[in-house]
């Protein structure tokens, strides 16, 4: 996949980065590392495109792919998400309170969480999701993830300039981080089962 991407943004420039950074949010398989790294160092290496040129055509490709997860979330809106629970929420242990109560969290909390997760590999387009679930304002998340992926964008993009030839070198790195998030990620979302769990059984036998 990669020597392909490579390829394709050789060949057709801003419309690639668009089009690639957009499938990226899409479908996160697609590395975006490779994507701004290669960006960079592409400025280096052909008169075709340029930093802020790159910088640009990824923020917009990201956003718009944002935008599109963001519009399924709005398809599987709170009242949705009810329906849901009322057929099916005794099988997975769930009540509509908390439905509620994760709307509510995020409406208190997702305008930083947004814009923090930007910075997460995997989370960082996954996030669109529940936003447009719980029907953030719209402007606010326009507004967060733009400077949340402007900033991310920015960063690789310039890491890919400086490092030219070697630009392949801090794919290895992001690689790792992307290994510790995920595993991370992987606990938590244990830890957060086992607290469910133990939680139900307690309100059972009280």
């Amino acid at each position: 996949m990669d020597n392909w991407i490579t390829q394709f943004m050789e060949q057709f420039g801003y419309f690639a980065i668009v089009l690639l950074m957009a499938g990226e949010n899409v479908f996160p398989p697609i590395p975006s590392e490779i994507i701004l790294l290669f960006g960079g160092f592409l400025t280096t290496s052909s008169g075709s495109v340029t930093i802020v040129g790159v910088i640009i055509a990824a923020t917009i490709g990201a956003v718009l792919g944002a935008l599109i997860l963001y519009g399924i979330g709005l398809l599987l809106d709170v009242e949705r998400l009810e329906k849901i629970v009322d057929r099916w929420g005794h099988i997975l242990r769930i009540k509509k309170e908390d439905i509620h109560k994760a709307d509510a969290w995020f409406d208190k909390y997702g305008v930083w969480t947004i814009f923090l997760c930007r910075f997460v590999p995997v989370i960082r387009s996954l996030i669109s999701i529940p936003a447009g679930m719980s029907n953030m304002n719209f402007p606010l998340f326009l507004i967060f993830t733009t400077l949340g992926t402007l900033i991310w964008n920015t960063v690789l993009v310039l890491l890919g300039y400086w490092l030219g030839e070697s630009w392949t070198t801090v794919e290895t790195y992001l690689g790792y981080y992307q290994d510790v998030v995920i595993v991370v990620l992987a606990i938590l979302i244990v830890l957060f089962v086992i607290w469910f769990i133990r939680r139900n059984k307690k309100k059972k036998s009280s």
